[in-house]
């Protein structure tokens, strides 16, 4: 059935009504079967041989119900979460709002989820007979008196589970949380996640925001080199505001969708610049169809992931920029995706 049909069902619904539905359709639902790895799309990043580049954003699946099943609508992995050590609710309702002329949401959830004890068994258990991508976004807790332990206890509970962790510091809806991403704090914390990783072999991936002044990127990136930060993922919500025109425009929390498409690529180019090659970058933000994922993947992202916009397009909208990918790869000569990252920084 055309998501066209049945998109006016959801939006009949609160926002957030509407995203437990979709949970509960796809769980109940057969997985469509894996796109065929192309060898066109397929590369390694961090030691983890992706199939194709298009991933599911954390957020979506905040506690590992369908992660697993996404590879069937064309992703070449997921990121579920963000999970934190306790369960918490989150902030108050309502805190899911659709902005339907901008194509875009505003969203103040703040880590709602059931906490990564009751997440793991239900991981280990999915992974055990399912072999697609899982990457698990790890956060702290709203209340926790030491945020740092709080990663560090995030690393050692689910890094068994994952094939890359990451370290979510990027979110606006939970007080202090953006502090971490300065460098004193950002080097107390990548020290202890990357201690409490031990010798395991997990990557772990950082998240930032888009609302970073120029010192700031390049405190981020000096702080992931010497961490040996394994990826750098570009970008959470932002807090600014750009000109919307939907009524919940006023609204506070992180705005993502299309609204937050130049300001992600811009942060992206900024961190292509202070980075280089030497770091693989993941882009994020207001991608809704190929030629978008592609200009990311030319200015430097090896990855690229969606949420926002799977609310306007649909559930196989990675389908759709998996063929497009190829088609824009073909047509500029590549002979992999490879060859086109970071083509135009």
């Amino acid at each position: 059935m055309s998501y066209r049909l049945i998109r006016p069902l959801f939006f009949a619904l609160d926002a957030e009504r509407a995203h437990h539905m979709s949970i509960a359709l796809l769980r109940m639902m057969p997985a469509p079967p894996a796109l065929q790895p192309d060898p066109m799309l397929a590369q390694t990043v961090a030691g983890i041989a992706f199939p194709n580049p298009v991933g599911l954003a954390a957020g979506y699946d905040k506690d590992g119900l369908v992660a697993h099943k996404m590879h069937g609508l064309g992703f070449g992995f997921a990121e579920l979460g963000t999970l934190t050590p306790l369960p918490q609710p989150g902030n108050p309702l309502p805190r899911l709002f659709r902005l339907e002329a901008d194509r875009a949401v505003i969203n103040r959830m703040g880590f709602n989820n059931g906490g990564q004890a009751a997440a793991a068994e239900r991981i280990a258990r999915r992974r055990r007979r399912d072999g697609a991508i899982i990457g698990i976004n790890i956060g702290a807790n709203k209340d926790a008196t030491d945020r740092i332990a709080d990663y560090a206890t995030g690393v050692i509970c689910m890094a068994p589970l994952a094939d890359y962790l990451t370290v979510n510091i990027s979110s606006p809806n939970t007080p202090g949380l953006r502090a971490l991403q300065d460098r004193a704090a950002l080097d107390q914390l990548l020290g202890a996640v990357m201690a409490a990783r031990g010798t395991g072999r997990t990557p772990i991936f950082l998240k930032v925001a888009p609302d970073l002044e120029p010192a700031d990127m390049e405190d981020i990136a000096a702080a992931c080199l010497d961490h040996r930060i394994d990826a750098l993922i570009v970008s959470n919500t932002t807090i600014s505001r750009p000109p919307l025109r939907s009524a919940h425009a006023g609204e506070t929390g992180g705005l993502s969708g299309a609204p937050l498409h130049d300001l992600s690529l811009e942060k992206l180019r900024a961190f292509r610049g202070l980075l280089g090659a030497r770091l693989p970058l993941i882009g994020v933000g207001g991608i809704a169809n190929a030629e978008q994922a592609y200009a990311r993947i030319r200015a430097g992202a090896s990855l690229i992931q969606l949420y926002s916009a799977l609310v306007y397009e649909g559930p196989y909208l990675a389908r759709r920029i998996h063929a497009g990918l190829k088609t824009l790869l073909q047509r500029d000569g590549f002979r992999t995706i490879g060859e086109a990252v970071g083509i135009d920084a």
